[in-house]
This record gives C-alpha cells, sequence and structure tokens, in this order.
C-alpha cells in the first residue's frame, strides 16, 4: 500500500528536551495506525508535528513523495491532514450544526449563511459516519462525550480530508459510547481515509487498527501488524521488556523485565488499566 505521508528522520526538541529522535513513519490511504506508548513516549509531539501545530527540528515530511514544510495546521489542512484534538475544541452554547462549520460557513445568495444547506449536509455527514445525534439542532453542551467526539471528528472531515489524526479519541467515554466511535473510526477508513489514531487503550486499538507502532522516550521502538500481534507483545514493547527492535519480526523479551507484563497477561482489560 503506498505511503501517503511519510516521516523521515524526524527530530523534535524542546530546549534539551528530545520529545522526538530520528522517527521514520508511514501513513497509508484506507488504514487505521495506532499509535501507543507511555505518557510522555512522544505520542502527542507526533500528533502535533503531522498536524502541523509543532514544526520539526530535523528530518523530513513528505505527501506523496514531495517534501513539505508546514507553519501552521491551515498548512496541513490545506495538504489533506486535519486533525481531532484530545481536548474536544466545540463551544458548548452553539448546536451541532453551528459547531461543524464554525468558521466555514456555507453562502447563498448575497453572502446570507445558507442555514437550510448547512443542516441538510450536517445530518448527511453525520449519517454516513453512523453518529448517533437524533437533533442536529441541540446545544453541544446536551450532548453525551460520545456524540461531542464524534461532532469533532465530522468538523474535521469537512473539506474532504485524506488524512485523520486522533488523538486519544476514547478516553473518558464509556463502553457504549466509545463502540461507537471505534465504528466511526472503522467508517472513516472504509470511506479510504488515513487514520492515525494515538491512544493509550490497548483493547481499543486491537479493535480497530491495521498496524501498531509504540513509541518509547522519544522512538519509535517497534511495529506490528493488528492481526498477528497480542497484547503481552505490546506491553512488552511500551514498558521496554522487549530487548530488541521489531519491524515485522518477533521481538526478543527480557526475563527480568517480563516480570511486569506478567501482572497484566490474564485479561486485555487488565492490560489496558496496567498502562494508564
Amino acid at each position: 500500500m503506498t505511503a501517503t505521508v511519510s516521516l523521515r528522520g524526524v527530530s523534535k526538541n524542546f530546549g534539551a528536551v528530545q520529545a522526538l529522535i530520528d522517527v521514520d513513519l508511514e501513513i497509508r490511504s484506507g488504514e487505521v495506525l495506532a499509535v501507543v506508548g507511555d505518557n510522555g513516549a512522544g505520542k502527542s509531539t507526533l500528533m502535533s508535528v503531522a498536524s502541523g501545530s509543532t514544526t520539526v527540528s530535523t528530518g523530513v515530511l513528505s505527501i506523496d513523495g514531495a517534501p513539505v514544510k508546514f507553519a501552521s495546521p491551515a498548512d496541513a489542512r490545506r495538504h489533506g491532514i486535519v486533525a481531532s484534538p484530545q481536548q474536544l475544541a466545540l463551544c458548548d452554547n452553539l448546536d451541532v450544526v453551528e459547531n461543524l462549520y464554525l468558521g466555514h460557513e456555507t453562502t447563498g445568495r448575497m453572502g446570507l449563511m445558507d442555514e437550510v444547506q448547512m443542516e441538510h449536509n450536517a445530518r448527511e455527514l453525520l449519517d454516513s459516519l453512523a453518529a448517533k445525534i437524533p437533533d442536529v439542532r441541540v446545544p453541544v453542551h446536551a450532548l453525551s462525550g460520545g456524540q461531542r467526539r464524534s461532532v469533532s471528528i465530522a468538523r474535521a472531515l469537512l473539506g474532504s480530508p485524506r488524512v485523520i489524526l486522533l488523538d486519544e479519541p476514547t478516553n473518558a467515554l464509556g463502553v457504549r459510547q466509545t463502540a461507537q466511535i471505534l465504528t466511526l473510526i472503522g467508517r472513516l477508513r472504509a470511506r479510504g481515509h488515513a487514520v492515525v489514531l494515538a491512544s493509550h487503550s490497548i483493547t481499543d486499538v486491537l479493535a480497530v487498527a491495521d498496524r501498531i507502532v509504540v513509541m518509547r522516550l522519544g522512538r519509535l521502538v517497534a511495529e506490528y501488524q493488528a492481526a498477528s500481534t497480542t497484547v503481552e507483545e505490546l506491553l512488552g514493547a511500551i514498558t521496554g521488556a522487549t530487548t530488541t527492535l521489531n519491524t515485522g519480526s518477533n521481538p526478543t523479551v527480557s526475563t527480568g523485565a517480563m516480570s511486569a507484563v506478567n501482572l497484566s497477561r490474564h485479561t486485555a482489560d487488565g492490560a489496558h488499566n496496567a498502562i494508564r
């Protein structure tokens, strides 16, 4: 599968702190790429670099093989890359339609906002994502956490982007709301989007991802095909129990370090809780 976006040797320093170190990564259309790692591993910085919120210190970011430099998220959006941040940028006092089109209003004759067209388009977009929002004219503050996240993701889709970056989209959601968001992510993949999912939740990642990369201390230390990996392998890479890098072959595991993984071997839920 051809890479839509690629990062080669990307590093990011904040003063003396190295947040990203020599990261190589490919983001492909029609695929969900999950980025996992402990707090401080570099996941959010990686998403910030890809979305144009942060400039790289060294390295090259390319789209369809052509090097690009983003000065802002608006630059990234013009190149087809958008982000739905962990902290939702929604206005609680506005309804769903107003939030979706805030700053991107559709106008009709004489330059007036076309409320009817915006409402129709909003319903059509949310329905295509299987988002369970019965009334698009309800204020956002009245929506559940899952519904609010759906609105944020739908807003990112305006303009038909190619790459969608989701930072902890299921954070603080209940079981049913999490299932709704994972279904929505599957719909994005089916529409041909490249989806990058940064998450702490191994269970969510294994449920929806095609490919999983592990970040640790600013480095990309392992890559797995989701269909053929296990919770134990992912935990081993996240905690440092694996002693060699994995780029497709099976990693080796330190028996001494494996005790940390054994605490969470029994269930995927236990593994999820162990790394939170």
